[in-house]
């Protein structure tokens, strides 16, 4: 399957690695032209085990390609991923300018049926915002989709994620944007029998958010219980593994610490 992903970072650039990787032809697409002129050299604009290997094999291979253009990622590709910046804005919310930009030039340059596909995390009814952009910039009535794929990725074992993932949480609201979607994943859900969800969009969105305010909870909390250890001379270490031993809590983000911060978490 042809495949568009519209951003180099993090996301955008291992996710359309990895696709690559399962046998898909893919185009990454950036405004940046630096960033493009740096992977035409093979040069990586970011960091993580095993990518620069990953990007050299599928691009010599002809599956992978990189473009400042998302007219030309728009004709390339029936399914386009947007994986660019939603940064905090004032008082933390999303700005969400980037992928309001990506909804509106696929639309203005789509000549049929596109899925765009929400990669980056957004807040609760992005999509509901996203048709609504769609709609407004179409040159004619043609068809399209929403979709969100939140990623569930780590910095530094992020390869290793995608490769082998938990779990592959696809919202649609059409049987052609799930079969898309099937279709996508369907080399590595073969390979590791992992979970497929499909849901609607509003939940695969929150599904996101969920996860991390849960994974930010419980380092927060194992905070709170090394506090109480200072108090008392408990050892937080002993009180951590005694709890990370019940299969219901589990031990891992019970390393008592500075707190979370990072790119992801405080959103």
């Amino acid at each position: 399957m042809n495949i568009t992903i519209v951003g180099t970072g993090y996301v955008g650039l291992v996710t359309g690695a990895c696709f690559s990787e399962w046998g898909h032809n893919v185009m990454c697409v950036d405004n940046d032209q630096r960033k493009v002129d740096m992977l035409h050299r093979m040069e990586m604009p970011i960091y993580e085990d095993g990518l620069e290997a990953l990007v050299r094999r599928n691009v010599e291979a002809g599956r992978l390609h990189f473009s400042n253009s998302i007219k030309e990622g728009t004709a390339f590709a029936e399914v386009i991923f947007i994986a660019v910046g939603t940064p905090p804005g004032y008082r933390g919310a999303a700005n969400l300018s980037y992928v309001e930009q990506v909804g509106r030039e696929v639309a203005e340059n789509m000549d049929g049926y596109r899925l765009l596909v929400e990669k980056s995390t957004v807040p609760v009814n992005t999509g509901e915002q996203l048709k609504r952009t769609m709609s407004k910039y179409m040159k004619a009535d043609i068809p399209f989709d929403i979709a969100s794929n939140p990623e569930f990725l780590k910095e530094g074992t992020a390869i290793e994620d995608a490769f082998d993932p938990d779990r592959i949480v696809v919202g649609v609201e059409s049987e052609r944007a799930a079969q898309l979607m099937r279709e996508i994943y369907e080399p590595i859900i073969q390979k590791t029998n992992c979970a497929f969800l499909v849901m609607n969009i509003a939940s695969a969105e929150l599904t996101k958010h969920a996860s991390n305010s849960f994974l930010a909870t419980k380092i927060s909390f194992i905070n709170a219980v090394s506090r109480v250890c200072e108090l008392t001379g408990a050892n937080v270490e002993q009180v951590a593994q005694g709890m990370g031993l019940d299969r219901r809590i589990g031990p891992k983000f019970l390393n008592a610490g500075v707190g979370y911060g990072g790119s992801c978490f405080p959103k």
